[in-house]
Order: C-alpha cells, then structure tokens, then sequence
C-alpha cells in the first residue's frame, strides 16, 4: 500500500480557462492507481493557481473518494477568520503552505497553526527553494530541447504572474523546530527531506520533534542526495520519513519504482518500507491507530 502525501490538483498551464478538471482528475486517478498509490494527498487551491477553488475541487475529488483526501493549499497573506474552521467543515483533511509572506514560523501564523491543531489538520509545508520550470542540476536549455522548451513555457508563465515575493529563507526545517515546539499535536510535513542545502537541519528537527516528518518527494536529485548522504533510515529514521509524487502523471509510476529500487539498494525491510510507503501517512491522517512499543501484545 502507498500514501502519496504530496500529490497536486492536476492543472493544464497552458490553458488554464478552458481545462476540463473532470477529465484531469480521472486521468491523475488513473495514474495514481497505476503506480499502486492506495491514498493521495491532493493539494487544491491556492495563491495564483489557475484552478478549481476550495469549494469546487471537493466535486471533482469525490469521484475518486476512496483515493483522494482533500488537502487546502491556503495563501498566507490573505487567511481569513475562521477560514481554517470552514474548511475543515467543508470537508478538507489537511493544508499545504509554500511561498508565505513571513517566515513560516512567524508568530503572526499561530492562530492558523492553533486551529489545525485543535482539528488535527496535518499541514505540508514546502521547505527550500521553489522549483523554476527547468533543473539546471541535471540539464540545461542549451544542450536540452525539452528543457529549452521547459524554459519558455516558465518564462511565459511568468511573465503572467509578474514578480513573486517568495523566499527560501522563510521556508526552512528550523522554522518547523518552532511550529512544533508550539504546537506538539500539530502533525507537520516538511516537503522535499527539507530542501536542497536543508538536509542537515531537516535531520536535526527530525531527530527531536515528534511530531514532525518529511517527504521524499522532489526529482531526482533528491533522490541521489538521499542515497549519497544516507539520509533514509539513518540521519532520518523510517518512522519520520513519508512519501509524496510531486510530478505529472507520466512520472508518478517512475517515482515508484525508484524508490522501490532506492529501498532494496538499503536493505530496508517489509516493516520499514511499509511504514515509509503507507503507514506513517496512514498515522498522520488518523486512518491508522499508532501504537508504542510498550502497548503491543505479546
């Protein structure tokens, strides 16, 4: 069984007025069931995202209610009273927060953090630099057609949104040290292992805090961190470790199946990759019961 906790609504950048967001959910189930994810996390709304509001992605999200749990991305800069409230009652299970105007664990943040807590809301936070259109640690537009077409698609794409006052130093793993010292039953995700140039602090939070976990999603690169750093299993153990996608449906089946050959390369036993696949996810959204060593039967 697989969890993907990092799973977005799916959207089509390139017409955004004119998506048929039925046919788009359908197509990113079937990926998903494809690659042998049993629950996704679907990440909905947010800042700029030419997409189905809050309101409107539960419709499609209940075509696949035994799949899909809905997760509210929530803009920052503009929650409203009560907004939290709503969307839990809407029927929303979690949040997903990226590109905050302060840093993350901004005092000014805390009533938002207080009523996730008192709904037990995990929220997934991303941590690190925002991806750019192309990753320019494994391909370039000057020897890649396809990342030169990656580039100008991006750079339409922004050209759109004009400047964003978003910062990777609001977005850090020492930031959720706070978060979680403030609020111990608030279950957090930090997205990503911390980050490209967070691995250290991401270890440091997870070494000590309870309540927080990472995800592995992030591409490739992080990948290859992981294996070279040995993060999986060692600096962070497989309790503290969850999986997400994070990608488009060709590549959610590719994701898989890395990881599965990154587990066996490590040795990882049935109940470790269980734990990263499914069931620390499982915990985290309350579908599974956790239970410590000392309250096991015989």
């Amino acid at each position: 069984m697989i969890w993907d906790v990092h799973c977005h609504f799916p959207l089509d950048w390139d017409n955004p007025e004119g998506a048929d967001h039925a046919q788009q959910i359908d197509a990113r189930a079937e990926a998903l069931r494809a690659a042998g994810v049993t629950r996704a996390s679907v990440l909905c709304g947010g800042r700029n995202i030419p997409g189905p509001s809050h309101d409107e992605a539960l419709q499609y999200l209940a075509r696949h209610e035994d799949l899909m749990v809905p997760i509210a991305s929530l803009p920052m800069e503009e929650v409203p009273p009560g907004e939290v409230e709503r969307l839990h009652d809407l029927g929303y299970r979690g949040l997903k927060i990226i590109g905050s105007p302060l840093p993350i664990d901004d005092p000014g943040y805390f009533p938002v953090y207080a009523a996730a807590e008192e709904r037990r809301m995990p929220i997934l936070f991303h941590l690190g630099v925002i991806g750019g259109g192309v990753d320019y640690s494994i391909t370039h537009p000057r020897r890649d057609p396809e990342a030169a077409a990656a580039l100008r698609r991006w750079q339409e794409f922004r050209r759109r949104g004009g400047p964003r006052n978003v910062s990777a130093a609001r977005m850090r793993p020492f930031q959720l040290d706070t978060i979680a010292n403030n609020f111990p039953d608030l279950p957090l995700i930090g997205a990503h292992l911390g980050g490209t140039g967070n691995y250290e602090e991401a270890s440091s939070v997870a070494r000590w805090r309870h309540n927080v976990v990472f995800d592995l999603s992030g591409g490739e690169t992080i990948e290859r961190h992981a294996m070279e750093r040995r993060l999986i299993g060692r600096e962070i153990g497989v309790e503290k470790l969850v999986w997400g996608s994070d990608c488009g449906n060709e590549e959610i089946g590719q994701h898989v199946d890395r990881f599965r050959w990154i587990f066996e390369a490590l040795g990882l036993n049935d109940e470790e990759r269980d734990r990263i696949w499914y069931r620390n996810a499982a915990e985290l959204f309350g579908e599974e019961e956790p239970v410590l060593a000392d309250e096991q039967p015989d």
